[in-house]
């Protein structure tokens, strides 16, 4: 993972913390250093819950395993 990779998880993981907290508190404005964000409903609030966890998910999975089928056949050509 490179420095901006790590750099860009540190700021999801801080801008999910204070969306989270601000969800459970009731309030639907929410500070991020110097920018400001009011949601229009919690299920706005949840959606953008939802795609940070997405890309933080994408940032620490790692590379993607390979998937192998394996071919069988009866012997007969």
């Amino acid at each position: 993972m490179t420095q901006e990779d790590q750099d860009h998880l540190f700021q999801l993981k801080a801008r999910r913390k204070e969306l989270q907290l601000a969800r459970f508190s009731g309030l639907l404005t929410v500070a991020f250093g110097e920018d400001t964000v009011t949601y229009k409903s919690d299920a706005q609030m949840a959606a953008a819950l939802a795609a940070i966890e997405v890309e933080i998910s994408k940032l620490t999975r790692g590379p993607r395993p390979r998937t192998t089928y394996p071919q069988t056949s009866k012997g007969l050509i």
